[in-house]
Order: C-alpha cells, then structure tokens, then sequence
C-alpha cells in the first residue's frame, strides 16, 4: 500500500471536518493522518490528509471529496512538497538519566520545552521517518505522554493549490 498526501482548501466553516471524516468513513477508509487550520484568507482552512491505499483509493477519495460544497481546491501533493510534523514528548528523568535525554534531543536537533525534577517535554518538527526514530531512542527511559500533531504539507517554488490551473476554483 501507498500513502497519499492530498491538500485542500475547504470553506471555514462548521461541519466541513465532520462531512469530510464521514466521507472516509462511509466507504471503510482510514485517514492515516489529518491537520487542519486557517490560512491567510479567514473564510478558508487547508486540510492535509494522509491516506494508505493504490491509486484507485485516491481517485476516487479525491472525486468524492471533490463533489463537496465546502471542498473548494484538491490536489495531491507531489513527492518533493515540503512535509513536516510536531511531536512532544514527555519523559521520565532524574539527575542520572537527564544527561543522556538532552544528548539524544541535540542529535535529533529537538528542543527542551519544560523541566522538571521527575520529567522533561521535548519538542521536535520534522517528518515522521525522524520523529518515529527520536521516539524509538527515548523508549528505554520511559515515555509518559506523547502528542503528534499529523503531517501539514506545502508546495515548493511557484507551485500552490491556489494558482494551481489543473483546479477550477468552486462558485
């Protein structure tokens, strides 16, 4: 199975999350990944959607998802798009472990969000290949929370779902 990551630009609105979810969930499939916020035009949000399946699961989410209303733009995002993702992380950690964390977090380049006597919060960005392996390494020392926001994806260059001309803007 492949994963897919599609970008559209959706009304901001209630509802539209929820229509889009049960889009997914009508025909059995799963979002992998999902991130929403407002862009820079306030009646506007962009949703980047990860989905595993072959091509026929894209083309057809892609159409369904595009004969919604709030759907405004869709395209899937090219290989080279720049990806990335949030993940905090909170560790067990005392005197004797915390050296070894903040030696681990400088090697992933991860940022120390909070101290405290019996825990540390470790921020990092990146794709998941990374934050998956960052996890991986602090396993050993105790992970008491873990938080990740989902992949957010945007062209490089000129290139943008916005003067995308293989996408006719909604009326």
């Amino acid at each position: 199975m492949n994963r897919y990551t599609i970008s559209a630009l959706v009304s901001n609105k209630s509802g539209v999350l929820t229509r889009v979810a049960a889009l997914f969930a009508r025909r059995g499939y799963n979002i992998e990944s999902l991130s929403v916020c407002k862009t820079e035009d306030d009646s506007l949000s962009r949703m980047t959607i990860v989905l595993c399946g072959d091509d026929y699961i894209l083309s057809q989410m892609m159409k369904q998802m595009d004969k919604l209303i709030d759907v405004k733009k869709i395209q899937r995002m090219p290989e080279e798009a720049v990806s990335r993702e949030l993940l905090l992380v909170k560790i067990k950690s005392d005197e004797k472990t915390r050296t070894q964390i903040f030696e681990i977090s400088q090697i992933f380049r991860a940022s120390v969000v909070d101290v405290s006597p019996e825990a540390t919060i470790l921020e990092l960005t990146g794709k998941p290949a990374k934050l998956d392996g960052f996890v991986t390494m602090l396993m050993p020392y105790g992970i008491m929370e873990l938080a990740r926001t989902g992949i957010t994806s945007i062209s490089r260059g000129n290139d943008c779902i916005r003067n995308n001309a293989d996408y006719k803007e909604k009326i």
